[in-house]
């Protein structure tokens, strides 16, 4: 069917929709994936009036249509807010509406998201390490998952080639690591690179990551310095050794030091105190009842005993110094 076949179809179908008083139906619906986000979009109606809205909805090949966006007034609709998985297969559908009228329903063709979502490229850094190159890969971020959950083997092919010289490009292919260092390069060259992320389930071309260029070093001087890093290393930790064992009678003098005390200090704390005992006693008061025994000459009883008591004043401290 020719373009102008087509124009004038659509013409006329707009045509009878005005005359018949029909809200005219958006136009090219359909559903696209890029990371696993699903977007329903649309083209508005020819000759939309103004305060046209739309409203959208969406399904599973096994399910029953769900209400998606409602009433926007953009032409497209996420529907990864929605309750969505990362292996269905979904299709959606929008009408056109103002004020009372409503346009019939368009529906779009459904797409199953792991097979046929577009993979973004990866994100890929290049940092020259001698005559070398350390080429460090990241995966695109998904929406509602990842790229290692989705797809369970996951691989990347590595082409590099000297500037000028893509013609004679080489491959690292079936790459599972995320960090790669490129051998074998000449110095003082630069070098391309460009990434590209496989996956065996995708049905989709996977984009490659733009090519970045880098310079390799002019001398391969990395084990050199390697080299005398370690001797250095080595030679202080034997001097640092010796001196601690020839200085260890000094350093063990200045670390544990030996206190002395004042002589007079020492003295007195060794001088035992005379009465210890009446130091640490409670003054206490008494009252010693005291007797005394006389002789007297012709007395009949022999003996004549004179009891008296006396009073003693003071605490057990001065009778201790007393009896000395």
């Amino acid at each position: 069917m020719s373009a102008a076949v087509c124009v004038f179809i659509l013409t006329l179908s707009t045509l009878i929709g005005v005359v018949l008083g029909v809200l005219s139906s958006p136009t090219n619906v359909q559903v696209t994936s890029r990371n696993l986000n699903l977007i329903l979009s649309w083209d508005p109606p020819a000759e939309a009036p103004n305060g046209l809205i739309y409203t959208t909805e969406f399904k599973s090949s096994i399910g029953l249509y769900n209400p998606g966006c409602i009433n926007i007034t953009t032409f497209q609709c996420e529907l990864s807010n929605f309750s969505i998985t990362s292996y269905g297969t979904y299709s959606g559908k929008v009408r056109a509406l103002l004020g009372e009228e409503a346009s019939p329903w368009v529906e779009s063709k459904s797409i199953t998201l792991d097979l046929e979502t577009q993979i973004s490229p990866p994100s890929v850094s290049l940092l020259p390490v001698s005559q070398t190159l350390e080429v460090s890969i990241k995966d695109p971020e998904f929406i509602i998952s990842s790229l290692r959950n989705v797809y369970s083997k996951v691989s990347y092919n590595i082409t590099y080639w000297k500037e000028g010289q893509e013609n004679q490009a080489e491959t690292l292919s079936n790459v599972h690591q995320d960090r790669v260092v490129l051998k074998k390069l000449d110095p003082s060259t630069k070098y391309c690179v460009q990434v590209r992320i496989v996956t065996l389930r995708n049905k989709s071309p996977i984009e490659p990551s733009g090519v970045l260029c880098e310079r390799t070093s002019d001398t391969d001087n990395s084990p050199v310095v390697a080299a005398v890093v370690a001797c250095v290393l080595i030679a202080v930790a034997v001097a640092v050794t010796t001196l601690a064992v020839v200085k260890w009678k000094s350093i063990s003098h200045f670390l544990w030091p030996k206190v002395s005390l004042p002589l007079h200090f020492e003295k007195s704390l060794l001088t035992t105190p005379e009465s210890s005992v009446c130091l640490i006693t409670q003054p206490t008061e008494e009252i010693a009842p005291l007797s005394i025994i006389t002789v007297e000459e012709g007395s009949p009883e022999g003996t004549k005993e004179t009891s008296y008591s006396k009073q003693l004043h003071g605490t057990v401290g001065d009778n201790c110094l007393l009896s000395d």
